[in-house]
């Protein structure tokens, strides 16, 4: 026999093989009946899983180009209450070919059609899945008689519901797709896909070393990641859920935008300002529902620190830890808060607002080697901040601020009127400039000193809270200067020629040796109980008032001109002058009838006006001049820029 007549035979042979082949396949759709399918197909699903799926729907064999199964109308009941865990619209089983061709029903793996998954949590911590997930734990226990069978499962198009009547909580995860690696051989489970959840499409890979160890609470290596536009997430370490859940194992976290996560996450409404950029890296323990953090390396707004966090989530939600940071930025969180306008420098009129400070409390003890808060820079500074059903209360242990140290406790509580302030801060040695002028915006008095604040209010916006606020001050200079106004040197001026001074006084600075003034404050009006300067060559004393809403003052004074002998004393020149209009820019005016009075030339005219007052009997309307009080004190309303000339 030729080799030409042999390939020919061969050839003839392998086709006819094929077409045996193609004819099988045809006709095993004819040979097998959809009851012996259906039987067969759940037979190895309770064998591998121990579920017991309701396949109520159609069958639909398919054999070419491959061999599928498919059952409409899937269900799997609650084995206690019989309500529905799973229902699907379609089970699609994907058969082994070569068992196929011999008649076997062999399952090469499983996918789950839109199915919807019920997940139910009782007060008491059971779940509608524990019959199930004991019955799966008991499937796969080693043994000899195990069946092998399929080794994947798959969900698409699926949605997850989670409820928990204890804390109130429906959560809901649309357009599942995941791929399930069952262990029908190793111990190992892994589960990758991805989900939607409050509108955002998440990536997850997990993996469980120990699926069974797993399913009946023991310890089981675990790896998780989540990838998502608002959040990335890793953990990896162990789990177990005997005799209370217990998670150890390295957390790490990053986001854009915290304040994004949190609003996607939780719904909460984060305060103004921050909580941008965030990075968070830590041992991780959760015991229960408590959570801590150690070996903590977090990061937020390019702050940088360190330290130990604990989440407590049994009732309200509680963030207890100790930080420790380099350098502090709080700069974006005061960004938005406005404790004056920009464009006319009188107090803000926006609304305070707490809103996201309800949701949880907070108890954390930071310290920082440098802070900046704006265009304040502080050095070392401790604080413990405390946040309590939206009321905060921050306690300064110690802050090295504007050149001395800044101890006391300020808070803010919600109220019917909007908020509820109290401060009580010493400020110890600081630059009375820097200070007064990063509190108040005001930059008059120069040098070093100690100021002491007691204060309390209630308002709806920094505007209302200076018109309801009361309390004291006490401030304190020395070895330093008034700047926008030179007394001695304008008092000099007046004594030698009392008409040729500019009745302004505002120019130049005063230096001074002492400074104390002492406020009362009451419903927005500051009294001035006390107010003395003393410098070598002049003294000031201070009296009335200055409203804290309309930032504006109304004081009267005297300054005195001091003198080294004792017969110059007798007769040392004193100045009563008035300071009124705004904080940032007041007008000083002496007294026009002293400067008269002390004039030469203007002083006989001055009291042939008295004089003749004293005789006159005609109504004072009908006087051809103002009348003037004899005393020659600052009660005067005749302005000072009437009086000035040579």
């Amino acid at each position: 026999m030729s080799a030409a007549t042999g390939i020919r035979r061969l050839g003839i042979a392998i086709v006819g093989i094929l077409v045996a082949g193609f004819a099988v396949l045809l006709a095993l759709p004819f040979l097998i009946s959809a009851d012996s399918v259906r039987e067969s197909v759940k037979l190895q699903i309770r064998a591998v899983t121990g579920f017991d799926p309701s396949l109520r729907g159609d069958v639909a064999v398919s054999l070419f180009p491959t061999g599928s199964v498919s059952f409409n109308d899937i269900s799997l009941g609650d084995n206690r209450t019989g309500a529905s865990a799973l229902i699907a619209q379609q089970l699609v089983v994907r058969l082994r070919f070569f068992p196929l061709l011999a008649g076997r029903i062999e399952i090469a793996d499983v996918t789950l059609v839109r199915p919807t998954i019920t997940v139910n949590f009782a007060p008491e911590g059971r779940s509608n899945w524990s019959g199930h997930i004991e019955t799966l734990a008991r499937v796969l226990q080693p043994s000899p008689d195990r069946m092998e069978s399929f080794s994947e499962i798959r969900i698409a198009g699926g949605t997850v519901i989670v409820r928990n009547d204890r804390y109130k909580v429906i959560e809901v995860l649309t357009d599942v797709d995941f791929a399930l690696a069952w262990p029908s051989i190793s111990k190992s489970f892994g589960a990758t896909g991805r989900f939607v959840w409050h509108d955002e499409p998440i990536d997850v890979t997990l993996s469980l070393s120990d699926f069974l160890a797993a399913l009946v609470g023991d310890r089981s290596g675990l790896k998780l990641r989540l990838n998502g536009a608002p959040l990335k997430f890793a953990f990896d370490g162990s789990i177990s859920h005997q005799p209370t859940l217990k998670i150890d194992g390295m957390l790490a976290a990053d986001t854009g935008s915290l304040r994004d996560t949190l609003r996607w996450a939780a719904y909460w409404i984060s305060p103004s300002g921050g909580f941008g950029r965030f990075a968070l890296k830590a041992q991780t323990s959760v015991v229960g529902s408590n959570v801590s953090l150690s070996s903590v390396n977090v990061e937020i707004d390019g702050n940088a620190g360190e330290g130990v966090l604990t989440l407590a989530g049994d009732g309200r939600k509680t963030l207890q830890g100790t930080l420790a940071v380099e350098g502090l930025d709080l700069t974006p969180y005061v960004s938005t808060a406005r404790v004056l306008t920009d464009r006319d420098r009188n107090w803000s009129r926006r609304r305070i607002a707490f809103d996201g400070l309800s949701g949880v409390d907070l108890d954390l003890r930071l310290s920082a080697a440098r802070v900046t808060v704006a265009t304040a820079k502080l050095g070392r500074t401790a604080v413990a901040t405390n946040l309590r059903s939206g009321n905060l209360t921050v306690a300064i242990g110690e802050s090295q601020a504007f050149g001395g140290i800044v101890k006391g406790s300020f808070g803010f509580t919600s109220s019917s009127a909007g908020a509820d302030l109290k401060a009580q801060l010493q400020f110890s040695d600081v630059d009375l400039d820097q200070c007064l002028g990063e509190l108040l915006g005001v930059r008059r008095i120069e040098g070093k000193g100690n100021l002491g604040v007691i204060l309390d209010s209630s308002g709806a916006s920094m505007y209302e809270l200076t018109k309801a606020v009361n309390g004291t001050v006490n401030l304190t200079g020395r070895k330093g200067a008034i700047a926008g106004i030179n007394i001695e040197q304008f008092l000099r001026r007046l004594e030698r020629s009392p008409l040729s001074g500019r009745g302004d006084l505002r120019g130049g600075k005063t230096p001074y040796d002492l400074l104390a003034i002492t406020l009362k404050v009451t419903q927005g009006t500051a009294e001035v109980e006390e107010g003395r300067v003393e410098a070598p060559a002049v003294r000031l004393g201070l009296l009335g008032s200055a409203s804290i809403p309309a930032r504006d003052f109304d004081l009267k004074g005297t300054a005195v001109l001091m003198t080294s002998t004792a017969a110059e004393a007798a007769a040392a020149f004193e100045l009563p002058f008035l300071v009124q209009g705004p904080w940032d820019d007041p007008l000083v005016w002496p007294d026009p009838q002293i400067l008269i009075k002390r004039s030469g030339a203007a002083a006989p005219l001055l009291d042939a006006v008295r004089n003749r007052l004293k005789h006159d009997v005609r109504p004072a309307a009908e006087l051809p001049i103002s009348t003037a009080p004899a005393d020659p004190g600052i009660t005067s309303s005749v302005s000072g820029p009437a009086l000035t000339g040579e």
